[in-house]
């Protein structure tokens, strides 16, 4: 509400140009009609940013594609697969795999493997409900390696606990894990914490940094926010920023293993 009410002082202002920069969109999950009478929050709140004056929304890590069509104005879709990556470079990775918690986020993690020259596996997920999964299989080679498991959002964390059992299971000695949106609602630090095969816990700052969790290692966005911001408006490109990565200087890309 507080974005909508900028938005239109900023109109009845006779601002030029008006661009909403989120850096988490926050009802962007609510993107389908899974149950009968339900609202798709996310096509809800981009009618509202658009009736309310918007020209352009800049954003990253979506929860899926379609969100894009939410909005009948310009959409800028960072990504901060490049920013997690450097936090692992100059490390030792050797028997280490980039592991997505689904298939839906295989491209991502398959993108950020290739930044890191790393091979790339994936859960089989299932949700049962809004606070329950299961994952029944791992596509990938992961006995006797290291994980860093990828992932857009963590909320209460019952995917990455159930991604992290299945692993363990298949033989992998341990796990990092990586988010762009590091909500951790519910008991989501507990479980983080407590769990056995976690080496560390690494988010950004798309979202405040919750109470509790002294371990988490945060990596800023704000100098891609503020490129990004630049170049709108000056009028330049900022299709180099959505892969994360020059791509004159990318590693060869993994094979996918599904």
């Amino acid at each position: 509400m507080e974005l909508l009410l900028m938005i239109d002082a900023a109109r009845g202002a006779s601002a030029q140009q008006i661009t909403a920069v989120m850096p988490h969109y926050a009802y962007a999950r609510s993107d389908k009609k899974d149950a009968s009478r339900i609202s798709i929050g996310g096509r809800l709140v981009a009618d509202m940013l658009v009736t309310a004056g918007v020209d352009r929304v800049l954003t990253m890590a979506l929860h899926a594609p379609q969100v894009h069509g939410f909005f009948s104005v310009p959409v800028d879709h960072l990504t901060a697969i490049g920013v997690l990556a450097d936090h692992f470079r100059g490390r030792d990775l050797t028997d280490t795999v980039v592991v997505s918690p689904d298939l839906g986020n295989a491209k991502t993690a398959t993108q950020f493997s290739r930044l890191l020259g790393l091979p790339v596996a994936a859960g089989s997920k299932q949700r049962l409900a809004d606070d329950r999964v299961v994952i029944d299989a791992i596509v990938g080679d992961v006995a006797g390696k290291r994980a860093i498991i990828l992932d857009d959002e963590i909320a209460t964390g019952g995917s990455i606990i159930e991604l992290l059992d299945r692993l363990k299971d298949l033989g992998c000695t341990q796990a990092a894990v990586a988010t762009t949106h590091g909500l951790f609602a519910g008991k989501a630090v507990e479980r983080l914490r407590s769990h056995p095969s976690v080496t560390e816990v690494i988010s950004t700052d798309t979202v405040p940094r919750p109470a509790g969790f002294p371990e988490l290692q945060v990596s800023s966005v704000a100098g891609l926010f503020a490129e990004a911001i630049k170049r709108i408006h000056e009028g330049e490109s900022v299709s180099s920023l959505f892969d994360g990565v020059d791509p004159t200087h990318a590693p060869p890309q993994p094979k996918l293993p599904f």
